[in-house]
């Protein structure tokens, strides 16, 4: 089962402030267990939605719209997220629960999703290399 741990920004997030080394070396150890364990699928962090984009759709026949950041919804902005693979939604839980305060000191938000998990080579990344480096391979045979 793949989850998603989805860190919330904060206004310090948004405002392009550096966490502290104490935080990035929290997150590190964090994130190394999770990759000796065998969990740890992908981290990232994002850029303040002031370098970002949104997309909008209002009703159906229009344009959607394109809006340059910053956002001001706060609590609905995203500042990185950790992907993970695990047995059950308790093992998440356990990890979700290991990770260090995002925000450093004070209020800090993560939310926990599962991904889909639907059948077949298009959700599956992996494949989807393999896929592409097999496709490449045929291409140069057939031009041999």
């Amino acid at each position: 089962m793949r989850y998603m741990l989805i860190v919330k920004a904060t206004k310090y997030s948004e405002a392009g402030v550096r966490p502290s080394d104490e935080l990035i070396a929290s997150m590190s150890a964090f994130n190394e267990a999770l990759a000796s364990a065998g969990k740890l699928l992908a981290v990232e962090g994002l850029q303040p939605s002031a370098s970002g984009l949104r997309i909008s759709y209002a009703e159906h026949g229009e344009l959607p719209q394109v809006l340059a950041g910053p956002f001001e919804e706060l609590h609905e902005l995203i500042a990185g997220f950790t992907l993970i693979d695990v047995e059950s939604e308790e093992e998440a839980i356990r990890w979700a629960l290991r990770m260090p305060n995002p925000s450093g000191c004070g209020k800090g938000e993560i939310e926990l999703r599962l991904l889909r998990e639907e059948a077949g080579l298009l959700n599956n990344s992996k494949g989807l290399a393999l896929e592409a480096d097999l496709r490449d391979q045929l291409g140069m045979l057939k031009r041999s």
